[in-house]
């Protein structure tokens, strides 16, 4: 427990881990640029959700802006954002920079250990060089790497980061060895040796782009069940009385994982000069599910030039504050492209927040309603239910049911028509 622990990143993958690592004893120190993050956790707030007040006072971690800060740390742990841009490519700009950051304030001796989603060689072949220019030191001498993916679910209060098996991986046997030791210090379910880093690297990768495939396949069922005029829901529940049948759910797909690690596998096939035709293709049916959803309520409501419609929720998904990657904003666009005026309504965003994404606040208050898009179902939306929705509908209204949840009859038998994916 004396090595000190620096966690540069502190969202909803860092936070969590210095937590854990302050809590296990080590001294833990918590570096991030945004200086209102910072403020916020030293006030004992997480506005993520991923730890509560009681949580955070349970643990003692200094939290700085600071990055000499890092000078102190025996391992430097990694967790920057790696989105992708506006043509689909991989964006790891802010983890250049944030490497630029270590690199610069770099212990000798240190293990440097990233956590962020990237395609195999970028560890050692982009973050490596970059350590050795800003720091001074040679790559496998001054210090070492290390790759541990991390698995975080935002919202998921069962699959913590504690409970979930850790990929460990280092550029040597002997770094591998210490980071084995030291996150099997905090993983309760245990860890997994990985043989290289470009292994850890490829798994993290491919766990995502396989449940965005799975979905990809399950939308496209549901897509056609809508043709077929059956409901896609009791053909998956009659479906998955199989054994081996996998029940994944059609939907939006968002978030800083399944719809944007596939992009980094496409990536780095192309620079292998492979094409990846089934990944591009999970890809291109998951990103034009908004448009799907938002032609099919349009088509439900004749002319729907000038009907009124709410969409609830448009974080990516149910009970978290996430906005990354949301495709909730593609079916409001594509509505209010149809003609349709939008109100849009999430609990964890006020009206000031939505309004700055360019959509119109409004609310179940604010009917009555052509028709309501149930898009996100976060708890909130269930006191009631479906009667408080209902109510916000126009005599013969729409209820779009992304997940299903209600039962047809029961919507249709109060006067109301009901659509799901």
């Amino acid at each position: 427990m004396n090595q000190i622990i620096a966690i540069v990143g502190l969202g909803y993958v860092g936070l969590p881990l210095a937590h854990a690592f302050a809590k296990k004893g080590y001294k833990t120190i918590g570096y991030d640029v945004n200086e209102t993050r910072i403020a916020e956790l030293e006030s004992g707030k997480d506005n993520t959700d991923e730890l509560t007040e009681s949580q955070m006072k349970e643990v003692s971690i200094e939290f700085t802006t600071d990055p000499a800060q890092l000078k102190k740390a025996d391992i430097v742990i990694v967790a920057l954002p790696t989105p992708i841009d506006k043509d689909k490519k991989p964006d790891i700009r802010i983890l250049k920079s944030g490497t630029e950051t270590v690199g610069a304030n770099l212990k000798e001796g240190a293990i440097v250990v990233y956590e962020s989603t990237v395609y195999p060689g970028t560890t050692e072949e982009i973050c490596g060089k970059i350590l050795e220019k800003e720091s001074g030191l040679k790559c496998g001498e001054g210090f070492t790497l290390g790759y541990s993916p991390e698995r975080i679910n935002p919202g998921d209060k069962k699959h913590t980061v504690t409970k979930i098996v850790k990929i460990v991986s280092g550029q040597d046997e002997k770094t591998t060895d210490a980071l084995c030791e030291l996150y099997g210090s905090i993983i309760e379910a245990g860890i997994h040796r990985a043989s290289s880093i470009k292994v850890a690297e490829m798994a993290k990768a491919i766990e995502n782009a396989q449940r965005d495939l799975n979905i990809a396949f399950v939308n496209e069922i549901a897509m056609m069940c809508n043709e077929l005029g059956i409901a896609s829901k009791d053909v998956f529940g009659a479906a998955k009385t199989k054994w081996n049948f996998l029940p994944f759910q059609p939907g939006l797909v968002g978030g800083h994982c399944i719809g944007v690690d596939p992009y980094y596998l496409v990536e780095k096939a192309k620079q292998l000069g492979m094409d990846t035709q089934v990944i591009a293709a999970g890809r291109s049916v998951n990103d034009g599910m908004g448009e799907f959803v938002a032609k099919r309520v349009s088509s439900a409501l004749g002319n729907p030039n000038g009907k009124r419609v709410l969409v609830l929720g448009l974080t990516f998904k149910e009970n978290v504050p996430d906005m990354r990657n949301s495709k909730s904003g593609n079916v409001v666009q594509a509505l209010e492209e149809a003609g349709c005026k939008v109100d849009v309504h999430d609990p964890y965003l006020n009206e000031k927040e939505i309004e700055n994404m360019g959509h119109t606040a409004g609310g179940l208050e604010n009917g009555p309603y052509d028709a309501v898009l149930l898009l996100v179902p976060h708890s909130v939306y269930f006191e009631n239910f479906p009667q408080k929705i209902l109510s916000s509908l126009k005599e013969g209204g729409l209820l779009y049911d992304l997940k299903s949840i209600a039962h047809k009859e029961d919507i249709e038998k109060e006067g109301y028509k009901y659509m799901a994916l």
